[in-house]
């Protein structure tokens, strides 16, 4: 499937950023071919999950005003194969860009999937062993096609990221002032991308409180996939938080997940894992906010903008 972005926002910072990419780049770089002009691409790459995730990531892709065709991938799951990573490369080429922005709508850098985008890019020969055989499985390989990779960064610490979730918390809470909020996120396996993990959620978790005037505003992960007794450890963690802040509050605690889309982990896993507690949740993910298209659109941005500085220090 095709998703062309509408066009920029009078604004919109995406745009402009691919035009100076367009005329910066024009001067030969030991990593670029040039041809006479460059176009700018861009590729929304998601984990992927039943239809109805992948819908709203389709979406949100479809409002993102890149200044640019704009092209969708996924990682896992039955759509892996329909938009495989090297065929959408292969499209955006076939439409005459010449430079690709990979934007992975990740919660964080810093996991086995961000890795494989990074392998797939070329960025790295490295790559977990379990990561590679499900690259094999979807048939995702290395594109072919002549044209200059860039990889965004996922959410990480975006505030776009923390506006979402205090909208959500706010539509569960409307009075907060005495109240706790948990922000719970699926997680990575190692304890090192933990580590992480957390250093961006607290930056996201202070920007919420902030926002939204939560007396306590908390953030951890149940780190899904981690082997069985790491992830019993983790919805531990996660449960012995919200008592203490529902002890501390006497109030009964606000929890927001941290997930791109709605699909098995918030329907039924964070569910299961936080039964018994006096808890709001509804299970509302990131997707379809609007500021999502947003994000999409300043991550380009500021990935061309890298993409130039990095081209006129090698010349």
């Amino acid at each position: 499937m095709r998703l062309l972005a509408a066009p920029p926002r009078p604004l919109a910072s995406a745009a402009a950023a691919a035009a100076l990419v367009a005329t910066a780049l024009l001067a030969p770089t030991p990593a670029l071919a040039q041809p006479a002009t460059r176009s700018v691409g861009t590729l929304l790459i998601a984990h992927g999950g039943e239809p109805s995730w992948n819908a709203e990531v389709e979406r949100i892709a479809r409002t993102a005003k890149t200044g640019g065709p704009l092209e969708l991938a996924y990682l896992m799951g039955p759509a892996a194969a329909t938009h495989r990573f090297q065929d959408q490369v292969a499209k955006l080429a076939a439409q005459g860009v010449t430079d690709v922005v990979i934007v992975p709508l990740l919660v964080s850098s810093h996991s086995g999937h961000y890795e494989q985008i990074r392998y797939l890019a070329g960025l790295t020969d490295s790559l977990d062993e379990m990561m590679h055989h499900h690259l094999h499985m979807g048939g995702l390989e290395r594109p072919t096609a002549p044209v200059a990779l860039h990889v965004a960064r996922a959410l990480d610490d975006a505030p776009e990221l923390a506006d979402v979730l205090a909208e959500r918390a706010r539509t569960l809470t409307p009075d907060p002032a005495n109240r706790a909020l948990f922000l719970v996120a699926h997680g990575p396996n190692s304890a090192e991308e933990h580590a992480e993990w957390m250093k961006h959620l607290r930056v996201v978790a202070a920007r919420v409180q902030e926002l939204t005037g939560f007396r306590d505003v908390r953030a951890e992960m149940v780190r899904d996939d981690a082997p069985a007794l790491v992830r019993a450890e983790g919805v531990q963690r996660v449960r012995d938080i919200i008592d203490m802040q529902r002890q501390i509050t006497g109030q009964t605690v606000t929890v927001v997940p941290v997930l791109i889309s709605k699909g098995r982990v918030s329907r039924e896993k964070f569910t299961a894992d936080l039964q018994g507690l006096d808890i709001r949740y509804e299970g509302t993910p990131l997707l379809p906010h609007a500021l999502l298209a947003q994000w999409i659109e300043r991550r380009v941005a500021e990935t061309l903008r890298g993409a130039v500085a990095d081209a006129q220090s090698s010349r």
